[in-house]
């Protein structure tokens, strides 16, 4: 349980990132009627803003309670997402930021009409509105509220609603620009929190003898949590089936969620000019390789210290509980920071998504302060959609994380197709891309019903790889005609020595990691 000194360093952190928030949000006043200023910061943001806001919109609480975990369950293969991750959005950077910023989009589904048709566009924006709010949203908000219900002893409702509005109270009225500009302080707290939290644990297993002796007590007592390629005689080999990981269906999920999700690369959308975006991603990218120690480690410690939880998701905000006041606090600060982070990127995302590609799509001549007001009301209908909903989705599943990428993985393939082929293969056609959006879902479904054994993430290759030729068939029977809105011949693809150097080190190191625990 929390002491008064730990609910007086959350009490300040709240009360900083409101009136930080509002600052930034006065600040920008005159401005703040513009769609572009208040969704993309008005195509502003400077790098390190864009690789906190990435990093900050990403760990959540569905990454750190999720991906503890699945550490408590599986061990370190689940960094696989992080580390893989990492190389994923070197690839995003260089071969797709630059169309994007070439063909001056707003959003995802604005593409997707530049490139195909309105259908596409329509088709794709209700989807990604209704995973956003059913899927994401409530599990960010679902697991938050379940850590504050842990730590503290309020109910998981209670603590769900405090999430929410507080993430409305710094970040409805300024938008983008505040949720990246305050996710730098977001991001802050949660790497040092994080890593102080690792590194108090490891200190405790070795009897205060050091991180590095804490972490030898760890590998000998537990050294099947160590294993990065699970065998297939593994009792979690289904969610992370061996060699696949590496060279299968990880690479898709990856693509779909870091390149063309609105709730991402929204960011660097929003960036000075392509550059910028880059240098901010490739910082991201260190910060991802960084991510195993602070959201999958405590779980594989929890093992050691709490072997007898009812539920893998409790092992981080249990872990939490071994600290002392005052740090105790500064690390659940820590963990709030990461999730309403979150939720104000991922309800501006939804109401970027919605104003931008439904309801301005089908209302025109509007002013731009009449699309911004449609958006804040968006952002909050979206939380109390998601806040009625959370406990009845997801509240009978053990880990919360996994359950998160089953059910993405059946659109996945399907938008990857889409987007690849829409991008490097001039003759794909609206009607291809429609039928790689609706085989996707139709053929994840008939493999999971008729091919149970199939693990999820070979699953996901292997439809990837039957909606390409599907996309590829479909389009190769219809017109030559081409919709290509840029030829990628236009496209400058070199990228800066820096990048090149930053990019190496982050692959040598992953190759490194990979090769001790292999």
């Amino acid at each position: 349980m929390l002491t008064t000194l730990d609910f007086a360093i959350l009490a300040a952190y709240v009360l900083g990132l409101v009136a930080l928030g509002s600052w930034i949000s006065l600040r920008a006043k005159k401005t703040q009627s513009s769609t572009v200023d208040y969704f993309l910061a008005d195509k502003a943001l400077p790098w390190w803003a864009i690789g906190a806001s990435l990093i900050a919109s990403n760990i959540s609480a569905e990454q750190i309670i999720g991906m503890s975990g699945s550490g408590y369950a599986i061990g370190l293969a689940i960094a696989s997402y992080e580390w893989m991750a990492a190389i994923t959005l070197l690839i995003v950077a260089k071969y797709m930021l630059p169309i994007f910023i070439k063909n001056n989009i707003l959003t995802m589904p604005q593409y997707l009409e530049q490139r195909y048709d309105s259908r596409v566009r329509t088709v794709m924006a209700l989807f990604w509105l209704a995973v956003y709010v059913f899927v994401n949203l409530t599990a960010i908000l679902w697991l938050g509220g379940l850590a504050i219900e842990t730590v503290t002893g309020v109910s998981a409702t209670a603590g769900m609603i405090f999430l929410a509005v507080f993430s409305l109270a710094y970040s409805l009225y300024g938008g983008l620009k505040v949720v990246a500009y305050t996710d730098i302080i977001q991001v802050t707290l949660l790497v040092f929190g994080g890593l102080f939290l690792s590194y108090l644990a490891l200190n405790s297993l070795a009897d205060e003898q050091g991180v590095i002796a804490g972490f030898k007590v760890l590998s000998n007592e537990l050294p099947g949590h160590f294993d990065m390629i699970l065998n297939s005689d593994h009792p979690h080999y289904m969610s992370l089936p061996g060699i696949s990981v590496l060279v299968g269906g990880l690479w898709v999920m990856n693509f779909s969620y870091w390149g063309f999700n609105q709730y991402i690369i929204q960011r660097a959308l929003a960036a000075k000019n392509i550059k910028e975006a880059q240098k901010g991603i490739v910082f991201a990218a260190f910060l991802k390789v960084l991510m195993p120690l602070i959201v999958v480690l405590p779980g594989i410690i929890a093992v050691i210290k709490f072997p007898d939880l009812s539920s893998p998701d409790q092992a981080y905000p249990s872990m939490m509980g071994i600290m002392p006041a005052g740090i105790k606090g500064l690390v659940f600060a820590a963990l709030v920071a990461a999730i309403v982070s979150s939720i104000a990127s991922m309800t501006n995302s939804i109401a970027t998504i919605f104003t931008m590609d439904i309801y301005q799509h089908f209302t025109k001549q509007k002013s731009q302060s009449h699309y911004v007001r449609i958006g804040r009301a968006v952002s909050f209908l979206s939380l109390c959609v998601a806040l009625v909903i959370a406990k009845p989705l997801l509240g009978k599943f053990d880990q919360a994380f996994q359950y998160i990428q089953e059910f993405t993985g059946f659109f996945t393939p399907g938008i990857v197709v889409i987007f690849l082929l829409g991008m490097f293969w001039k003759r794909t056609n609206a009607n291809g891309a429609l039928f790689a959006a609706i085989g996707s879902a139709l053929f994840s479904v008939l493999l999971k019903v008729f091919w149970p054994e199939l693990p999820f993430m070979d699953r996901v290759g292997l439809v990837f790889l039957i909606c390409l030729a599907l996309c590829a068939g479909i389009s190769l029977l219809g017109s030559s005609h081409s919709k290509a809105t840029v030829d990628i011949k236009e496209i400058n693809f070199s990228t800066t020595t820096a990048f090149n150097l930053a990019s190496a080190i982050v692959i040598l190191i992953l190759i490194f990691l990979y090769t001790i625990w292999w």
